[in-house]
């Protein structure tokens, strides 16, 4: 039948039988291929997860290499070492888990399974609350013989298609969304528009066309950049009218302060105490009084010349009355 079961050798897609180069390998039917799409739920045999790019798929590999073991991940692998269908392509390992499903994790340098514990939001655990710390199974970043399955990245491809996989074209159903993601993919200056290079959907309901397109992040716009300026603009004047508002309030409060200043001290003066009457000083003897200077005869007067009295003048002659 068809079914696969463990064996100490296989028969290789060439015919040939290799079971020095061979390790835990599974015998199918010669007309099975080389690698065949399985669900998630079949991880029974042993599987090689292949990524080209935007595109995940499970794939069954009939043998298992073993220069596959003692590789760490993120380290590359060519495509000669799985089959001949893959000279030239070079894959580079991402992942893995067991056959009991705990997933590779990077940094674990052990080829097995290890109890680690975990704090904080990292790989594989997820802390429900603040300062958590928890005690995980997890499986060392060694490859070994006791994976199920290996997480493949396609860095170069090679000679031959990979049916289901390479062999058609797979259209990218979700483009980028921010603006820059956009130049980069269509190779955009600036000066161009981005909102024409978004990719689109089609949508039919019944005769009718709708195209869905995500909203661009990060896009610069007309109004973009003046309600930027009007948020700038704002944020000054706000700051401006803070900064006198503050002058005003610290001028009153210091106002405020001196007055108070100045009422608690004439409350709290201390009355001051009635200076003591001065004693008034002794009263001199007065001086005795000289005798009075005898007194001198006083000159005679002399008599002064009377002048004689002018003659009077005559009066005028009237004038006659009237205009002559």
């Amino acid at each position: 039948g068809n079914e696969g079961k463990w064996g100490a050798a296989c028969e290789s897609p060439t015919g040939v039988a290799g079971p020095a180069a061979l390790t835990r390998s599974l015998v199918f039917s010669t007309t099975f291929p080389i690698l065949q799409l399985v669900s998630k739920k079949c991880l029974k045999s042993m599987m090689i997860r292949s990524m080209w790019p935007c595109v995940t798929i499970d794939l069954i590999i009939i043998y298992f290499n073993r220069h596959f073991n003692d590789r760490r991940m993120g380290s590359d692998i060519d495509g000669d070492l799985i089959g001949a269908e893959y000279k030239g392509y070079i894959f580079r390992i991402t992942g893995g888990n067991d056959k009991q499903g705990f997933t590779m994790k990077q940094g674990i340098l052990v080829n097995g399974r290890v109890r680690i514990l975990m704090r904080g939001r990292v790989t594989t655990y997820r802390p429900r609350r603040d300062g958590e710390r928890k005690r995980k199974s997890v499986r060392g970043c060694i490859c070994g013989p006791d994976l199920a399955a290996i997480s493949l990245k396609i860095l170069q491809k090679g000679e031959k298609e990979i049916e289901g996989l390479t062999d058609s074209p797979r259209p990218r159903r979700l483009g980028p969304k921010r603006a820059n993601n956009i130049r980069k993919a269509f190779m955009l200056k600036k000066k161009y528009d981005v909102r024409k290079y978004v990719v689109k959907r089609e949508l039919k309901k019944g005769d009718k066309t709708f195209y869905k397109s995500p909203k661009i992040q990060r896009l610069i716009t007309e109004k973009r950049l003046r309600r930027k300026r009007v948020d700038k603009r704002t944020k000054i004047e706000n700051w401006k009218a803070s900064k006198d508002a503050h002058g005003a309030y610290e001028k009153l409060l210091s106002k405020y302060l001196k007055e108070k200043k100045a009422a608690y001290k004439k409350d709290h003066a201390p009355a001051k105490a009635a200076a003591p009457a001065k004693v008034a000083a002794p009263v001199k003897a007065a001086a005795p009084a000289k005798a009075a200077a005898p007194a001198k005869a006083a000159a005679p007067a002399k008599a002064a010349p009377v002048k004689a009295a002018a003659p009077a003048k005559a009066a005028a002659p009237a004038k006659k009355a009237g205009k002559k």
